[in-house]
């Protein structure tokens, strides 16, 4: 119990990167918490924004991964909002104070979902250039609970976590992967009651994704994803750490799949 957030790799990660809190909203109460690292003159970076049960740090190895290779990554944890529209306005104000035209976003379940009503959001002015989603979702009906979304507010914060821990794994699993649950149990055990409620809320809310304001975004796979921007302005990487060799070898697979289509 405990692996992960006892490893040297997570330590290292606390140490050397700061957490930041920023607020954009009237309300102060609204705390934007975040990990900002890399180079700092990439003006495209890959942004990171957790599932329910998910605090900023959940995303430290691939902090640590990406910034080694040279892409600037930013690690979110949003405050407390009860609808989309208002998270939606909340991230515009937070991009607007990081300088931050454009963004390549990476979401992971309820992280996938808010990044992609963000997209719908800003598509008449686009703010997103591409999308990662990770276990995600378009329509939140899926969870059969849009009639009991209004009440998450009124229920006490143990049972807003057994209604999370519902959705982890019960059986046996390897113990990499039984390590992760601790950690993300860990980190859930960190979230307060409205935390809690706010995030199933805009989990469960009666929303759904509208295609034909996203549809010119790329979608990709992660582990390739970011490389169709290398050499763009859109790039999330330090040019100086893209050789071009590689450089070569994306504009040859960005031809096939060009002629493909």
């Amino acid at each position: 119990m405990g692996e992960i957030k006892a490893s040297p790799d997570y330590n290292w990660f606390r140490s050397t990167v700061p957490l930041k809190k920023i607020i954009v909203d009237d309300d102060d109460s609204k705390i934007w918490s975040l990990y900002d690292a890399g180079p700092r003159s990439i003006r495209c970076p890959l942004i990171f924004l957790p599932p329910v049960s998910g605090t900023a740090d959940v995303f430290f190895r691939q902090i640590l991964a990406l910034t080694g290779w040279g892409y600037r990554v930013i690690a979110l944890q949003y405050p407390v909002y009860w609808d989309h529209l208002e998270f939606c306005d909340g991230f515009r104000k937070l991009l607007d104070h990081l300088q931050l035209d454009k963004v390549h976003l990476f979401g992971a379940s309820l992280g996938g979902f808010l990044a992609q009503k963000f997209a719908e959001y800003t598509h008449k002015s686009p703010r997103v250039h591409s999308l990662i989603l990770c276990n995600s979702f378009s329509d939140t009906s899926i969870f059969n609970q849009t009639w009991t979304a209004n009440s998450f507010w009124l229920m006490p914060a143990f049972m807003l976590k057994k209604i999370v821990l519902g959705n982890f794994s019960s059986g046996p699993v390897d113990p990499v992967m039984a390590d992760a649950i601790d950690f993300m149990v860990d980190r859930l055990e960190s979230l307060g009651q409205s935390e809690l409620a706010s995030r199933l809320t805009l989990n469960c809310q009666n929303s759904y994704v509208e295609p034909h304001k996203i549809r010119d975004i790329p979608v990709t796979i992660m582990d390739i994803h970011l490389l169709q921007f290398h050499g763009t302005k859109y790039a999330a990487i330090d040019p100086s750490m893209v050789s071009a060799e590689e450089l070569e070898v994306q504009k040859g697979n960005f031809s096939i799949s060009q002629e493909e289509q």
